[in-house]
């Protein structure tokens, strides 16, 4: 008797992965939709005013009837967000790799990279409109603003916490600097740094539609934030409920973005990964 297969045995890996991606996504849209049923349901028993609360499926037809505008301020949103988060990526990083060369320097400077991020955003706007021009520049810095300190955080903390015996054995070798950070250090710190920047892509979203609130422009290419700030304004709440649900989506796809290319560096570049 020949033994039996497991029943997942003969399935191949593209469709493991096509089962693995339908759990991720199911669920979650899954409730979403079970919340907005019942959400509806309760607002129409409850005879909630529409000033205080929008029907579920009065916010839908108003994104379906509106979904050029909304595009055109998702675009908007999306560009000083991937700007601000791009800015974010790279600085937070480059500061990382110079903060984890030295004690002294740590001491020196990362505490003004914690006063940076305590700042608030509203009390650095007026600065941001005299350095820059209002709109896509301003909106961006704001984004990179609240963004960049998970990157710098994480990606110092994942550089410190290299192997002791790793590091010895490169010093044996006589490994220098840059072949020290390229081939150990950073390879070692990349479950970190994807993890800052996970943590970054939402705060980039926060911060560009906050920075939109403040330093944003009006005019057909305004962005998210705008179209909500003058949708309350006037009581229009689907566009405000709907406006919300598109700079939800547009964090949800970086986020993804990040998780995806996440598991890519891993599985070419930190050991953990490459037996998988």
């Amino acid at each position: 008797m020949s033994a039996s297969r497991p029943a997942h045995a003969g399935q191949k890996p593209r469709d493991r992965g096509r089962d693995s991606l339908a759990a991720r996504v199911v669920p979650p849209v899954t409730v979403f939709i079970v919340v907005a049923l019942v959400a509806e349901l309760l607002i129409r028993l409850l005879h909630v005013p529409e000033y205080l609360l929008p029907l579920p499926s009065k916010v839908f037809s108003t994104m379906a009837a509106r979904r050029h505008e909304l595009a055109v301020s998702l675009w908007t949103t999306a560009k000083a967000a991937l700007i601000g988060f791009g800015a974010s990526a790279i600085l937070g990083m480059l500061a990382a790799i110079v903060l984890s060369s030295s004690r002294l320097v740590r001491r020196a400077i990362y505490p003004y990279t914690i006063f940076f991020q305590t700042v608030p955003l509203v009390a650095v706007a007026p600065l941001l409109i005299i350095w820059f021009d209002p709109g896509l520049q301003s909106v961006s810095m704001s984004a990179f603003i609240v963004s960049v300190f998970p990157v710098i955080a994480n990606t110092l903390d994942g550089l410190l916490s290299t192997d002791p015996a790793l590091v010895d054995l490169f010093h044996l070798y006589r490994a220098g600097p840059i072949a020290r950070l390229w081939k150990l250090r950073l390879p070692a710190a990349v479950p970190q740094i994807i993890t800052g920047l996970r943590v970054a892509s939402g705060l980039a979203v926060i911060g560009t539609v906050v920075g939109e609130f403040l330093v944003g422009t009006l005019g057909t290419s305004e962005g998210l934030g705008v179209k909500i700030y003058g949708a309350v304004k006037y009581g229009n709440l689907d566009i405000v409920f709907a406006s919300v649900l598109a700079a939800s989506l547009l964090g949800l796809v970086l986020f993804a973005a990040v998780g995806g290319l996440g598991r890519l560096l891993l599985r070419h570049w930190h050991a953990s990964q490459r037996a998988q």
